[in-house]
């Protein structure tokens, strides 16, 4: 199918596309069944076409000057013809056409005329296609994988492989789903599990991306001390929430309140031109992530 007229480009649909198309009893073109079927297939499939596709098969008895030309011709009609020609094409124009021929050759008018008949055939089955399936649905089937793109600087790229390929490994065992990098920072992430997806395009995310100050972010203490605990974020980035900014009422012992592995919201205070980072949880609401008013009385 022409992409130009049918299939997305790559960046917009990321994926390979194998069709699979069993003719299990034949007695007409085969090949423009798996045109019809293959477009109506990726529709249903979710494959965003630009159009659908569909094909349809010409035939031609030639007899001295006086000529008939044939649609969607049957078994007999090709084997007993002289012309098996193939066109495909959506509402507005021809994708692919293959012609073979019994004779020396066919004159212009017979070619002309063949060409507008097959036009209103792949015209009626279209509208018969669309009866079934008129436009392309818009989630890819349950049984497709997903496939998300994201971009990042070459610079970030060893960021996020790791030494020896600990990150990555680690972004795939932890999620579930498969991360491939090329050379340009491109990565692709799939699963059929947009969940999946989601998780390891956070991690990623957390890698290459800067913590910002004043933005609330998902987090995970990873350590208790004395005077707060140090909480990852954003994947791969570490702040520390002071004792005093743990709640609004005084701490007097941070393991009291919280525990390795919790789960917590955290909002950055500052980050410092070393770039350790201040985080504080008192001011996000817990159970929303919503940024709360700080009502803590300067004292």
């Amino acid at each position: 199918i022409n992409a130009e007229y049918g299939l997305p480009s790559k960046d917009e649909f990321p994926y390979t596309i194998r069709i699979l198309s069993d003719i299990t009893e034949s007695n007409g073109s085969s090949s423009m069944a798996t045109v019809c079927g293959g477009s109506l297939s990726m529709m249903d499939a979710g494959v965003p076409l630009k159009r659908p596709v569909s094909g349809i098969a010409m035939g031609l008895i030639l007899e001295g000057k006086d000529y008939a030309i044939l649609s969607d011709i049957l078994g007999d009609e090709d084997h007993l013809g002289d012309m098996d020609f193939k066109v495909a094409g959506t509402s507005e124009g021809i994708t692919t056409m293959q012609m073979d021929i019994k004779i020396a050759g066919i004159t212009r008018e017979i070619f002309e005329a063949a060409l507008n008949q097959a036009k209103e055939g792949r015209a009626h089955i279209l509208g018969e296609m669309n009866k079934a399936l008129g436009e392309t649905r818009t989630e890819l089937s349950a049984h497709a994988p997903r496939i998300e793109t994201l971009q990042i600087d070459k610079a970030k790229i060893r960021e996020v492989i790791g030494t020896g390929g600990k990150v990555i490994r680690e972004i795939v065992a932890q999620t579930g789903a498969k991360v491939d990098i090329d050379d340009e920072g491109l990565i692709k992430i799939s699963s059929s599990d947009v969940t999946q997806i989601e998780a390891a395009m956070n991690w990623i995310k957390g890698i290459v991306e800067e913590a910002e100050v004043g933005k609330i972010y998902n987090g995970k203490v990873v350590n208790l001390v004395d005077f707060g605990a140090f909480v990852n974020f954003m994947g791969g980035k570490d702040g520390l929430v002071h004792v005093s900014e743990i709640r609004n009422e005084r701490t007097e012992k941070v393991s009291d309140v919280l525990s390795e592995g919790q789960e917590v919201k955290v909002k950055v205070l500052e980050i410092d031109p070393r770039g350790k980072v201040r985080l504080s949880m008192r001011v996000v609401d817990q159970e929303t992530g919503a940024e709360l008013e700080d009502t803590r009385t300067l004292r």
